[in-house]
This record gives C-alpha cells, structure tokens and sequence, in this order.
C-alpha cells in the first residue's frame, strides 16, 4: 500500500465542530494546517451521521460568535428547510476551501511517531483509497473527541468521576469511578397528510403501555415536540465508552425502534401520521478520555464564573449530568446542576501537561467530570476549537511551545480572537488608533458604543447604534488619512439560539432565514480631494455577523451608509471602526 507524506504547521485530528473551528482559525492565521477526520463527514455530534443539535450557553446574548456563528449564519441563509445534505456540504466547503488548509476525510490516525515529549508525526489508514497518510507538523491538536493521541502518546488522561473530595465538588460522588455519561443513537421523524403505519423489526425491544423507562415525566415522547430529539436513548455509562461501542451501538438500535414502535403502536402519542424518517446507526458520544493540563477546571471555577486571567472562551450551558445506566436508569436521566453563563475557560486547560506540542479541543480538555458536564456541548467546544486553532498558529509564527504562548503571549491571543469576533465575557477589544482618533457622529443618535471594543449587548448596555432608514454614521479625520479596511459586527440576533437542523419535520415545517436585524446592503463612501463623497465600497447581499470591508483610499472622511435589513424596521450595529 502507498504512503502520502504531508508537512504541516499544525496537525488537527478530528474533523468535529470543535477540530473544524480550530483548524479553520490556523489556517487563516498563516499555519498550514491539515485537518484528518475519519469520517466522510465533518461536524461530528452535529453531523448528518450523528443529528444533535449545537447547543451553547444559556440566557440573554450569550450565543457564541466567531467561525461558529459564520457557519451557522451560512446555513441559515442556504438551507431553509434543515437539509442535512446542505449542512454537510457548508461543513466540507468550509475546510476544502479554506486556503491554507488541507483536508483528509476516512482517515483513521492508528499510530505516531514520538520526538522526546513531543510528537513528530501521525500515521492513518484512508480506507476508501487504500493509503497511508502521514502527517509530519511542528504542533497537534487532538479533537478526536475520544482523545485518541493520548494512548499513542502517553499523554495524562482521566476517565471517568473524580471523588467529591478531590476538588471539593458538591456534585461529584463520594468515591471516584470509571463511570461515565453514556452515548445516544438518534431518530428523526417526518409528518405526512394521512396515517402512516409502522412494523418493527424482529429484534427491536418491546415496550409495554406501563414500562417504566417510558413513563418517567423526563423522558417525554409525544410526537411533534419541536425540541424532542429522544436525547434520553442512552446507553454506555456503566460500560467502556470507546471499546464497548459497537455493543452499545447494537444495544441502543433495539431500543430506537422498540421505542417508535411503542408510540406508533402502543397508544395514542399523537403520532398516527407520523413516519420514521431516519435513525443514527454512528452513537454520539458524550463523555471518553478527557486530557490533564496545566490546569484541571473543575465545578468551583464554573460556579465562581471563571474569573481567569487566560480567559479564551466561555461556557454556560448547566452541568448537565446524565447518569451512567442511561435509559434503564429508573429516575431522572440526567440533573441540570445549575451553572452561571458565562464563565470563563482557561487556556491552561487546552493543551497537554505533558506532551510539549499537543493542543485539545471539544469534550477531552482538562476539566473534571462535574465540569465536563457543562463544556462538552457543541457551540461550547467550537470556540474553544477557534481559541487553540488561533493559539497554534502563534505557537508557530513565534516558534514557542503551547505552555509558553500563555505565559508570554496571552493578551495578543485574547486579542486576536476578540478582533475575529470570538467574546470573551470581561475583556476590551483593542479599537484601531485610527479610530479611537478621529471624530465619530452619526445623521442621529449617540455612536459612541461602536468603538467602546464590546460587540455585543452585555447586562443593560446594548453597546451599539440603532437608526432609521436614510441614518449615516461618519468618522471624519483632522487630515488626510490612508485607510484599508471598515469592520463592521451586526446584530445577528444574539439572543436566537439558532439551532442548526431540526429533530423532526412536520408538515408544515417553518423555514429557516437570516436573522432580519442584519444588516443586508450598505455603501461606503469617502470624501474625495475636492471634498465630495465617492462610494468606495458597496455590499449588496451581506448574511454575515462580521463583516470586513477593503476600502483603500486616501481621505479625509468616511461614511458608513446602511440601506436595507433582512426585515427589520431599523438598523442596529455594534461596531464600526477604520484600519
């Protein structure tokens, strides 16, 4: 069989929301970056293999921004009726064609090669074209989800429940286990205009009218919920959650269609014209391996907010902490522990203590179980995957270690994930001297919010300006200046979570759209020498959050013109600078 060498910057295993996020941010920092997925499908829990939804931190304004938001924001306008074949297909042109950045799907990493403490290359097998790849790169992040460079390595891992002593965790069980939160196997369901019938397989499990798994208020299963996706089918907890998969994937297929089964054909769920529509045979995982690095977050730093001075992304969705049996489990399947959002995750916990060059991202960072709980949740792991991707590629242009960009390098990091739109809760976005210098009106209103570095409503301030049709917003200069680029960030409905799919299709299904507070077409207009305004730039169909402008010119003034929303009355944006 032959071998393909590739040379990297940075090597990302695992193709998920979180290995994509990280290898997209590299790759647009200048590391060449190869991502490997063994799967012929990127999005991993979010893919059409698996169909969970991306879910993120809780309450107002408080959905996650940067590369996540992008992508969302690019199915929201392509795939109005949640087509997994279109949100497969953002997922892959978003890596295909991403300069910089090389993609190797049904690639399995199985081996690697060791240099000292750090790792010099991968090795895995690409089935469909009957090859080798290895991958030789100065940095690796592992976004495997079941972390699988840790045994291959020797990298510090954990399994499983800390004892509550450890960490002073109120949540946490008395003794320390191997336990872990179980893996679901999906089922999506379509509605028709007449009855629909349905004949189970032989082998499905059978369930009574009185069956207690069925019957707990937690495990809901009347048809047409818009949000019942059946997340409750669970097994694997009290097994082994990366060897035992396969039995476990046996397992929870008999209990998917015992389940149908018994709403189709075991009373009235309201599901007569209902019809299976699809069943996920690939579980999606909840909890493996996860990594130990230079700091372990635990439940404390989650309930104290995560007051973290290398703060790169945040959290808030609860501890959300299914129990180990599952759904044979008789009492509640899972117990949201309450946590704030946000709450700050440290850098410190996003590379390994003591592999020198191996970054991770997603659901295997250094955190304890309790805190696990609440991080693993996908739009949760995509920023963190965007802060390791920008974290490695300054790692390679300073030519330092992971450890050694967060002692000397963590406020430049912090920065540059805030300029790509990446919040992170109590930190100032560094506005261009440009325009922190120059005069900022507006046709009405106060514009003042706009260079104040915060891009999003937080508590009572909205941190931007609202105007009507026919408003202006003009920076103005005590002389000519050169500029090279306008950013802009818009309201893209930030208290919208925005789910990616649906877990079911009714009838009459509601179509996804862009948010209508975007900001849809605008112009750019400089002054010219003779003191009058010239259009420099014009966006006729902008669907993005973020947008960056070139506009070179040299003036003396520049306007901002908004000229249409996608349905809002007026226009409201939350910054708008000069470079």
């Amino acid at each position: 069989m032959k071998t393909i060498s590739h040379e990297a910057d940075f090597c990302v295993v695992g193709g998920g929301m979180s290995g994509l996020c990280a290898a997209i941010a590299a790759a647009r920092h200048g590391a060449k970056t190869v991502l490997v997925q063994d799967r012929p499908v990127l999005g991993g829990n979010a893919s059409s293999e698996i169909r969970m939804w991306i879910c993120g931190a809780h309450g107002e304004n408080m959905r996650e921004t940067g590369i996540l938001d992008e992508i969302l924001l690019e199915n929201h306008y392509r795939n109005p009726l949640t087509n997994y074949s279109i949100w497969d297909s953002i997922l892959y042109e978003k890596a295909r064609f991403q300069p910089n950045l090389e993609l190797l799907l049904n690639c399995s990493i199985n081996s690697l090669e060791m240099d000292g403490k750090r790792i010099a290359a991968v090795k895995g097998w690409q089935g469909t074209a009957e090859a080798w790849h290895e991958i030789r790169a100065k940095f690796f992040a592992d976004c495997s989800g079941d972390s699988i460079l840790a045994p291959l390595s020797g990298a510090e891992i954990r399994v499983g429940r800390e004892a509550a002593s450890e960490f002073g965790e109120d949540i946490a069980p008395a003794e320390a286990d191997r336990r872990t939160m179980g893996m679901s196997c999906l089922l999506q369901t379509r509605e028709y205009s007449s009855p629909q019938s349905f004949i189970a397989p032989s082998w499905a499990n059978k369930y009574a009218a009185d069956d207690v798994p069925l019957h707990h208020p937690y495990r809901g299963h009347n048809q047409g919920d818009a949000y019942g996706n059946f997340w409750y089918i669970e097994l694997g907890g009290e097994y082994d959650s990366i060897h035992d998969t396969e039995m476990l994937r046996d397992e929870l297929l008999k209990v998917v269609f015992g389940v149908w089964d018994h709403i189709k054909n075991c009373g009235d769920h309201g599901a007569a014209n209902w019809a299976l529509d699809w069943v996920g045979f690939l579980p999606g995982k909840r909890e493996s391996r996860r990594y130990v690095g230079d700091h372990i977050l635990n439940q404390n730093d989650i309930r104290d907010g995560g007051p973290f001075a290398d703060i790169v992304a945040y959290g808030g969705w609860s501890m959300d902490d299914h129990h180990p049996a599952g759904f044979v489990h008789p009492g509640k399947p899972t117990i949201f522990h309450p946590a704030p959002s946000p709450y700050g995750i440290p850098y410190r916990s996003l590379y390994s203590r003591n592999i020198e060059n191996l970054f991770c991202a997603g659901r295997n960072i250094s955190a304890t179980h309790a805190a696990l709980s609440s991080t693993r949740v996908m739009a949760t792991c995509s920023i963190i995957g965007q802060a390791v991707g920008t974290a490695a590629a300054m790692a390679n242009s300073l030519g330092i270690s992971p450890r050694e960009v967060g002692k000397r390098s963590i406020k430049e990091l912090q920065q540059r994930l805030m300029e790509d739109d990446s919040y992170l809760p109590g930190l100032l976005r560094d506005v261009s001297e440009l325009s922190r210098g120059a005069d900022l009106r507006a046709s009405s209103g106060d514009p003042e919010a706009l260079r104040n570095g915060v891009d999003r409503p937080v508590g009572k301030l909205d941190n931007g300006w609202t105007g009507a049709p026919g408003s202006w917003l003009e920076y103005s200069f005590d002389s000519r200046k050169s500029i090279k680029e306008a950013r802009i960030v818009c309201d893209g409905k930030l208290n919208d979570r925005g789910l990616n799919s649906r877990c079911n299709y009714p009838l009459n299904q509601p179509r996804m759209a862009s948010p209508e507070t975007l900001m849809k077409s605008f112009r750019l207009e400089a002054k010219d020498s003779a003191g009058k305004w010239q259009t420099i730039a014009k966006v006729e169909n902008n669907y993005q959050r973020l947008v960056r402008i070139p506009c070179p010119c040299e003036t003396n003034a520049v306007r901002l013109v908004p000229e249409s929303t996608w349905g809002a009355s007026e226009f409201h944006i939350f910054a708008w600078e000069l470079r």
